[in-house]
């Protein structure tokens, strides 16, 4: 079971974190051992010594058998990988990495700053150190061309990402994309559009990879739209469903092939 650190409160440790998210899962779901998700902001950005120390207390927790960290593909300067691999020694570990899309003029519209080159070579970074990667995919995003979020899934195929979490665009009050999705540039997918597109993706998908997540979810009171968002459960379901009906799995459509995206074949 993943325990969820940020249940303790602002300003909590590491150790208080873990104490309160544990028990959650330990009431809710009966679990004995957990993995601890680093998942908010990037938890790779701060010297290696600095997160020694912070991923300490997880470590060496015994009833934590593996970590899970959220990061960035342009935050794992090279001590932290060593730190990181050195972890992977310890316990099971995987290292998140926020991809979203593999078209590099869409990420510099939604200034993600990085490019789907770093991407792949924090990949190949991490691999390097034996350490699984976990990337985070965004459906809908403004200005993908059609083909795009295909396109993004054969680029993590061809790099050999152990996992993968599908999100579907999600507008936030306050978030900058409100204010393009009220001009109309961010429009959102319907329910099934985007379970269409969830499924075409795990066609295409690596046979053995795995996959995290079908949606994304957001706070209700801070979602603008979909509003179907809010009902993770109901998207599960639909994908399934299309899948069954259509007589299709995980890969059937996988090729192995390069990926060629913005003058670049990644291999």
């Amino acid at each position: 079971a993943l325990a969820p650190a940020a249940s303790a409160g602002a300003g909590a440790s590491i150790a208080e974190q873990l104490a309160v998210g544990m028990e959650k899962v330990r009431s809710r779901h009966g679990a004995k051992k957990f993995i601890a998700y680093f998942q908010m902001n990037s938890n790779t950005y701060a010297p290696a010594d600095v997160l020694r120390r912070t991923y300490g207390p997880a470590l060496s927790h015994p009833d934590v058998v593996g970590l899970a960290v959220s990061t960035r593909p342009d935050c794992l300067a090279e001590d932290v990988l060593d730190l990181l691999a050195e972890m992977r020694s310890k316990k099971h570990l995987w290292v998140e990495l926020g991809l979203q899309t593999a078209d590099d003029a869409v990420l510099e519209k939604i200034n993600r700053g990085h490019t789907a080159r770093d991407f792949a070579d924090a990949v190949g970074s991490l691999g390097d150190r034996g350490i699984d990667v976990c990337a985070h995919v965004i459906a809908g995003l403004p200005g993908e061309a059609p083909g795009g979020l295909l396109n993004t899934v054969r680029l993590i195929s061809t790099l050999g990402v152990w996992g993968v979490k599908f999100h579907q665009l999600q507008v936030l009050r306050g978030a900058p994309i409100e204010e393009l999705y009220d001009r109309g540039e961010a429009p959102v997918l319907g329910l099934e559009e985007y379970c269409s597109a969830v499924v075409e993706c795990i066609e295409r998908l690596r046979p053995d990879a795995v996959v995290h997540r079908l949606s994304g979810d957001a706070p209700i009171g801070l979602l603008r739209a979909p509003r179907w968002g809010a009902n993770k459960f109901i998207i599960t379901e639909r994908v399934v469903e299309m899948m069954a009906r259509r007589g299709t799995r995980q890969g059937s459509a996988y090729r192995e092939t390069p990926t060629t995206q913005a003058g670049h074949v990644y291999r």
